[in-house]
Parts: structure tokens; C-alpha cells; sequence
């Protein structure tokens, strides 16, 4: 695996979200304890309360360990709150009980095909073989349910071991409830479902073709009855990242393990050569938690920090295009460095074609899929198969020739398209929000030409385009860029449309662009971990009694993604098994 490591004379803190770096005046590594307040002693700390760091915490609570969970905000859930709760584990009895047909050596042979030498191969083979169990412990030790996402293709479904059919699962609805008060404290989601309805991640796919689908249609019915259903009984009704983190909290609290807000890690309290604690800042004072056994960083990524980004990461590049919790600042991952730790993948994302309209950027998935829309580069011209796996769009976008640069690239649409399907929460022929045009991520036109010059496209070359895809799309074989040849490429589209669900041409005006940025669910590089989930100094050794999971760590997934829940489901498995090897060590 690459390992970074940037040397620095300096020891810097994250100050708060959308801080600068700043040289920190805390508390040296090795420092005496006794010159900081002791604001408690475990067996286990846990920073971050996120899927890792919640996981970690369940486990170790399960194999007796005494564990308290650190939170730097003043909510639980994190990105993982905010995300659609897609969760990527091969293999496990969620998929057993739907009769997937899956096996550990197809998941194997999938892996390493789609992640390369990028991660370990023992740390593949430690994600593919803890996450059935890490999902039964769940099960065990908290109110979730899981549900597969069927149809929903794993991203190269054509490598060895591919299936077309999908390994993802979600977490059921669950009843909020369930958490009392402390409800209140859940992250909000990144995008609210409607009022009154019931949405799971798998009924986005049909909820964008409710204008023009039966079966759309009865998928947005079957929504709105479940909505239905949980007021007449009173209930509070939670799925995607809702449902995760709550349930998650609520096999906490069920535990009696403690999860304390507005506490954030300050650095790595190091004695005698092992972590044994974090220093924390809480209600302005400085404080440690002692760790007996073992500190696990869950903390996420540094997608808020805008000096790190700009110090690792490919221009353009900013805090504005990402859809991750923004108190992600990379507290953990430079803590984690500052005892000694390596990092690699530190220009890497979770990335995401996203349309930077005001307020959050919109993650564009279906949209950039569905028939009758392209995307084009500042040249005017085609450059990527628009319905490819996220993280490659993006990747293509800034591998482009800078003489045809694709940062910003244009989605462009017509008017049939605006007509049939739903544009993040926008329904069918209803106007697009007025603060889109005047912010400059959507425009309006009743010529290509005219659309060109709103965009800075040369409008020659839009015409062309637009005129060769057309042609492709009536033949239904997209031979420049092969939309459509991948299973996974038809999940987000429109059946209706033959011979080729993902291409139909436009014709219908006016048209529309939207400005396309690269956006991400979050970082993925940060402090190299080993099978055991133990960080890694730049020599290969373990640093004793520092653990790291989730988006804190490097990603298992290298620079790919294996299939939706690719970021979630190995921050929860590698959170188990952290805290699975500080009780097997003595």
C-alpha cells in the first residue's frame, strides 16, 4: 500500500469546522497525566460517533469492555446520519435469507479485481470474512433490521465474481421512539424524504419514474401508506442513515454505554510508548480520557478542512462540494499521524458528480443516468459515460486535458426529460428553484446555442454533440462511451425506454444545463491500518493501543468502489473488528 507521511516540526489542531490549521499550544505526546484533569477511565475510548465509531463501541460493550464515546458535535450520526445507509458486506445472512447467490470466494475474486494492490490483501480478506458476524452482532445487540436492496447492481457486476443483482443492504424502518429524548440529538439527513411518507433507499430508483411508471407510481403509494400507517400508530419512522445511526444509539444506550457531546479529540495521549488516551476539549477546558486497553478513531474524514484538502488533494477542490457532516475536519486522522501514524490515500474521496446549487450540493445519481440527458466539458464534448460508478465520473473529470477541462463539466437536458422525470425533490414539468438560475448551477434556453453561451460552451461544438448522441440514443448502442453496456448502468434508469433504458435523444426545448462539480460523501484517506484494524507507523509496525476505522482510516476500497455501502459497510466491520482484538489482547 502507498504510505505519506508529511513531516512537520509543528503539531496542528483542527479548530472547529471551516478552521484553518493552526500551531496548537495543548499538550505534548508522553506528557504527564497528572498535569491534565482525568475526566474518566475505560477500558475502550471511542472517538466519533458515526457507523465505525458506534460499531466499535457496541462490540466492545458485547465482550464486556467498559467504552465511552466521544463526540465532538452536538448530535450522534455524523455522515453516517446523512447518508442513504447503503451497506456493502459480501456474503452476509441478510443476503443468505433473500437467496442471493453469494459465496466468500466470488466475494474474494470480486474484491481483488475491483480494488487491485491498492489495499492489503489481508485486509480484504479481514473485511470480507468479520462483516457476517459484525452484522449478526448488530442484529444481536441493537433493534436493527436489514433488507437487501435488490436489483441494485454491485458497480462492475462483469469482474470475476460481479453480481448483477447486487450485494447491498439497508437498514429497515425503524420507530424513533426507541430513543426517547434522545432523538433529538440524531444528525438531520442530507436530503429530507417528503412529509407524511415512508422512503427506503431502493425506492429512489422508482420514486424519480412516478410520473411515468406504473410500477413508479405504485412505489410512491406504497411510501405514502407506510407514512400512513406509523402516524396511526403513533410511531416515529426512520430508514436510511436515520435508521442506522439510531438504532446503532439505541443498542448503546441498551448497553449503558456513554456517549458524551461537544467533546473533541485535541491529540493522542502517549505514554510509555502505547496510546493510553485522548485529550479532549469539553466546555473549553482540556481533559483525558484514559484508554486500559486500546483508543478507536471513528472521527471521519478531513472533507471540511479546507487547508488539508488544498494540501493533498487535486485542484479545484473545496469544502463547499461535499455532502459529509461538516464537523468533519480530520481531528482524528492528524492525531492519529502526530503519535506516529502513516497515511495514504490522502487525495482520495468518496467522490460524486454533484450540482452545486445553493446550500447543500445535490449527489446526482439518477439524474445524470436517466435517458435523454448528457454531460459535455468545457469544449463541448462528451468525454465520460454519464452512467458510470460515481467515483469514476469524477476520476475522468480530473484526469481530462487541461486544454479540455471537465471541472466544471454541464449535465445537459431538454424539456421531455423535465417533463417525465424528477430532478432531485423538483417534481415533473414543475419550474426549477429561482435561486438555481441566479446562482449560476442551472440554466434555461430555447436554443442550443443560446445554452452554449449561457455556459461558456462553444456552441458549434454543443450542436455536434448533442446531434451524435442523438443518433447513438436512437440506435440504442452508445459506441463513444458504451452507456448501457453494464448491468449497473440500467439501475437508475427508465425501462420504458428501448432498446437502451439509458439513452433517449433530446429534442423537445427549451433545454436545460446544470452545472456539474466534483463532490463526495466524503474523504477516504487518512492513517494506514493493518488486518487487525491497528494504525501503522511508516515502517509497517503497529503503534500499541491506537486502532482506526471508517473514513478516518484508508479506505479497504483503495481508489474504487465495490458497490453501494462501499464507504459503510467496512467502517462498521473494521470498528468490530478493532474492538474484537482489543479484548482478544491481553
Amino acid at each position: 500500500m502507498p504510505v505519506e507521511q508529511r513531516p512537520s516540526r509543528r503539531r496542528v489542531l483542527a479548530l472547529g469546522a471551516g478552521a484553518s490549521l493552526a500551531v496548537a499550544a495543548g499538550v505534548s505526546q508522553g506528557a504527564n497525566a497528572a498535569d491534565l484533569p482525568l475526566l474518566g477511565t475505560y477500558d475502550v475510548v471511542v472517538i466519533g460517533s458515526g457507523a465505525a465509531g458506534m460499531t466499535a463501541a457496541l462490540t466492545a460493550a458485547a465482550h464486556g469492555l467498559s467504552c465511552v464515546v466521544l463526540e465532538k458535535a452536538a448530535t450522534f450520526g455524523g455522515s453516517t446520519a446523512r447518508s442513504g445507509a447503503g451497506i456493502w458486506i459480501p456474503d452476509n445472512p441478510v443476503l443468505r435469507a433473500a437467496g442471493v447467490p453469494d459465496s466468500p470466494a466470488k466475494a474474494a475474486a470480486y474484491l481483488a479485481a475491483v480494488v487491485g494492490p491498492e489495499a492489503a490483501a489481508d485486509r480484504q480478506e479481514a473485511f470480507l470474512a468479520h462483516g457476517p458476524a459484525m452484522l449478526s452482532l448488530v442484529m444481536a445487540r441493537s433493534p436493527l433490521r436489514f433488507r437487501w436492496m435488490e436489483g441494485y447492481s454491485d458497480y462492475y457486476p462483469e469482474l470475476p465474481g460481479g453480481l448483477p443483482g447486487g450485494r447491498s443492504i439497508e437498514p429497515d424502518q425503524l420507530d424513533g421512539n426507541v430513543l426517547g429524548a434522545e432523538l433529538a440529538r440524531l444528525n438531520p439527513p442530507y436530503l429530507a424524504t417528503p412529509a407524511g411518507t415512508v422512503v427506503f433507499s431502493a425506492d429512489y430508483k422508482w420514486l424519480a419514474l412516478a410520473a411515468v411508471s406504473v410500477k413508479g407510481a405504485a412505489v410512491a403509494a406504497e411510501c405514502l401508506a407506510r407514512g400512513t400507517k406509523a402516524a396511526l400508530l403513533g410511531q416515529k419512522p426512520l430508514t436510511m442513515g436515520q435508521s442506522l445511526a439510531a438504532g446503532l444509539r439505541a443498542g448503546l444506550a441498551s448497553a449503558g454505554v456513554p456517549l458524551l457531546y461537544g467533546t473533541a479529540l485535541t491529540e493522542l495521549f502517549v505514554e510509555q510508548g502505547a496510546v493510553r488516551g485522548a485529550v479532549v476539549t469539553r466546555e473549553g477546558a482540556t481533559g483525558l480520557y484514559r484508554a486500559r486497553r486500546g483508543v478507536i478513531v471513528g472521527s471521519g474524514g478531513f472533507e471540511h478542512n479546507a487547508a488539508m484538502r488544498a494540501a493533498y488533494q487535486r485542484q479545484p477542490i473545496g469544502t463547499e462540494w461535499t455532502a459529509g457532516a461538516k464537523e468533519n475536519t480530520g481531528d482524528g486522522i492528524r492525531a492519529g499521524q502526530h503519535a506516529g501514524g502513516a497515511l495514504a490515500l490522502m487525495d482520495e474521496a468518496w467522490w460524486g458528480p454533484a450540482v452545486d446549487v445553493p446550500g447543500d450540493p445535490y449527489f446526482c445519481l439518477a439524474e445524470r443516468t436517466l435517458p435523454g440527458s448528457l454531460m459535455v466539458d468545457a469544449s463541448g464534448a462528451r468525454f465520460v459515460n454519464e452512467a458510470a460508478p460515481y467515483g469514476d465520473v469524477v476520476h475522468t473529470m480530473y484526469d481530462r486535458d487541461p486544454a479540455h477541462p471537465a471541472i466544471p463539466a454541464w449535465l445537459i437536458t431538454d424539456q421531455h426529460y423535465r417533463n417525465r422525470y424528477l430532478f432531485k425533490d423538483v417534481a415533473p414539468t414543475l419550474p426549477l428553484p429561482a435561486d438555481w438560475y441566479a446562482s449560476g448551477a442551472a440554466h434555461k434556453a430555447w436554443t442550443l446555442d443560446a445554452l452554449a453561451a449561457a455556459t461558456g460552451v462553444p456552441g458549434a461544438a454543443l450542436r455536434a454533440t448533442v446531434n451524435r448522441f442523438n443518433s447513438l440514443a436512437r440506435q440504442g448502442r452508445d459506441t463513444d462511451f458504451r452507456r448501457g453496456d453494464s448491468a449497473y448502468d440500467h439501475y437508475y434508469t427508465d425501462p420504458a425506454v428501448l432498446p437502451n433504458s439509458c439513452l433517449a435523444p433530446l429534442w423537445l426545448p427549451p433545454y436545460y444545463a446544470f452545472r456539474i462539480v466534483p463532490g463526495d460523501l466524503g474523504t477516504k484517506g487518512g492513517l494506514v491500518t493493518d488486518a487487525r484494524a491497528r494504525v501503522l507507523r511508516p515502517d509497517g509496525s503497529a503503534i500499541p493501543g491506537l486502532y482506526a476505522a471508517g473514513n478516518a482510516s484508508a479506505a479497504v476500497m483503495g481508489r474504487s468502489y465495490a458497490g453501494a455501502g462501499s464507504t459503510i459497510g467496512p467502517a462498521m466491520t473494521f470498528g468490530y473488528v478493532a474492538a474484537r482484538d482489543i479484548a482478544d489482547t491481553p
